[in-house]
Order: structure tokens, then C-alpha cells, then sequence
């Protein structure tokens, strides 16, 4: 039996709970699939799992195994559908980790429309401000923001925002609107951060250019908090116009110091090194792409 076979049945194994019940799953006999794990085990020099007569226990080194094992079954039926031209019927599980903020603004709101398209897909979207690891966590596509830090995992650009100085106009009215960068010192700003103190940023307005780094007296680890202090008229903010789309477009929030820009903000699909791009993500990034069409008048 080939070691990709003995992969399947492992995996069968553990989630069935038994021998028996993969080897039905398999259309083998149970004396095979027993014999199959055995030897992955051999190969291995490690024992996977702890057998009683009544069940059947993962070791440490098994769990860890399953998820590699797992992905690895799923790489391979992958690989054959798309030998086979499969561009329909995509069916499984598909794992996505995005950005709390953008994910609820512009993927949420329009993801009925992906799942009726694909009705055999299930999604797991996990959403978290963090960027966590793709291998470890299983997931098959991460939506980043800003420049990617690990150049080492495959990356595709799918999107750029403005990054803009945004305020409530009932902010404005009571502490006057800042026309430079040298302005914002008299200004209370709302920090988005993971320290405590925001990224330096670079105003350009023709030949002149100025760098500042954000200080204020509310620095927040979650856009989300940042976009609510913003609307209660706390302070000014900067942040890309993804994170205030609905409130540009309604004129909750204006930009200020239009005349002064700041470099963009890149939104990229990232996949996990070393897996086949599945043919799951590749459409999960086609339809965020769509997601974004609609306000593209806003990049403008």
C-alpha cells in the first residue's frame, strides 16, 4: 500500500475513532488498515496511536501528525480535481483568516452570494487582528493588510486603499480642522497600535514632505475600537478607507487634509508555503475581489 493510501486511513482513523469504521470508509478490510497505520509507524519510528480493546487514543506525536496527514489528503484531491478540469462543484471545507474590520464591512455582508454559488462549500472564517500561522492553524488563505513581513510565503496583491486622516465633522466643528502635519500636535488622535504607539507616517503634498508618529492619549489594539472612538467623536484617526466606507459614503466621517497624502494600503491573499493553492482559494479571492468593485469610486 503507498504511503498516501496509509495517510488516508490514518486520517480516517482518528476521526472515526476506529479501524473498523475507516476500513469500511475505504472499502478495505479491517486487518489491512490496521496493518497500514502499523507500518506509517514503522517508517515514522514514532507511535501514533494508543490502542485498547475499547478505543483507540492519538498520541502527541499522532495528533500532530493527523493535521499534516490531513492537509497532505487534501492537497492530493485537490491536485486531482484540477488535473481533471474540475472548475465546478467545489466542495469541502475552506479556511480564511481576515481582518475583523474588513471582513465584517466587505466580505460579511456579500458572503451569501459566494456560499450560493458554491452550495457543497463549507467556510471557515476565522477572524482575528493578529497574523497568525497558516501551517499551524490550517488555514488555506489569509487576507493581510499593509506590507507583508514574511516574503517567504506566496502572496498575491488583490487590492489597495487609501490611507486617509478621517474625523467626525462634530469633531471638527468643536476643535477646527488641521491643514499640516505640523497641526496634528494640537489635535487628539486615536492610535491604532499593538504598543502603544502608532506607526510613523509620511505626508506628501507636492515637493514638501513631513513624517510623524501618531501620539495621543487613546491607543487601541483593534480597528473595530478604533472606528467606534472615531464615531463618538473622541479624535481624528488615520487609517485606510476600508475601515470607514460605509461612514465616507454617508458623511459620517470626512477626510481631512486632502491636499496631503499618505502612502496606500495593500490588501493581499497570503498561502501557506509549500501547499498547492487550491483551487477553494483561488475563488474565495476572486470573489473578494468582486466584494471590493462596488466601491472602487472611492480609491479613486
Amino acid at each position: 500500500m503507498d504511503r498516501l493510501a496509509s495517510l488516508e486511513i490514518f486520517v480516517r482513523v482518528i476521526e472515526t475513532g476506529s479501524f473498523s469504521a475507516a476500513a469500511r470508509y475505504q472499502g478495505i478490510g479491517q486487518p489491512a488498515a490496521s496493518k497500514a497505520i502499523s507500518q506509517l509507524e514503522e517508517w515514522l519510528g514514532v507511535r501514533l496511536l494508543l490502542r485498547s480493546t475499547r478505543n483507540l487514543t492519538p498520541t502527541e506525536a499522532g495528533l500532530n501528525f493527523y493535521q499534516h496527514a490531513k492537509r497532505a489528503v487534501e492537497d492530493a484531491d485537490e491536485a486531482v480535481r484540477a488535473a481533471r478540469g474540475s472548475a465546478t462543484g467545489l466542495d469541502g471545507r475552506l479556511r480564511v483568516s481576515a481582518p475583523v474590520c474588513f471582513a465584517r464591512l466587505h466580505i460579511i455582508p456579500q458572503l451569501q452570494r459566494f456560499l450560493d454559488k458554491h452550495p457543497d462549500l463549507d467556510l471557515d472564517l476565522r477572524l482575528d487582528e493578529r497574523h497568525v500561522d497558516l501551517v499551524d492553524e490550517g488555514i488555506d488563505v489569509a487576507l493581510r493588510m499593509g506590507d507583508l513581513a514574511d516574503f517567504s510565503m506566496p502572496a498575491r496583491r488583490i487590492g489597495q486603499a487609501r490611507r486617509l486622516l478621517i474625523a467626525t465633522p462634530a469633531y471638527l466643528a468643536q476643535h477646527g480642522t488641521p491643514s499640516s502635519p505640523s497641526e496634528l500636535l494640537d489635535h487628539q488622535l486615536v492610535i491604532y497600535t499593538h504598543d502603544g504607539v502608532g506607526e510613523a507616517c509620511t505626508f506628501r503634498r507636492e515637493t514638501e514632505e513631513a513624517t510623524i508618529t501618531p501620539r495621543g492619549r487613546i491607543s487601541i489594539t483593534a480597528s473595530e475600537g478604533v472606528r467606534a472612538a472615531v464615531l463618538a467623536d473622541i479624535g481624528l484617526t488615520i487609517a485606510s478607507e476600508w475601515s470607514f466606507t460605509p461612514e465616507l459614503v454617508s458623511g459620517a466621517v470626512v477626510p481631512v487634509m486632502v491636499d496631503w497624502v499618505l502612502a496606500p494600503v495593500a490588501l493581499s491573499a497570503v498561502f501557506p508555503t509549500g501547499r498547492l493553492v487550491s483551487a477553494k482559494a483561488r475563488e474565495f479571492i476572486a470573489f473578494v475581489e468582486s466584494c471590493l468593485q462596488p466601491r472602487a469610486a472611492l480609491a479613486a
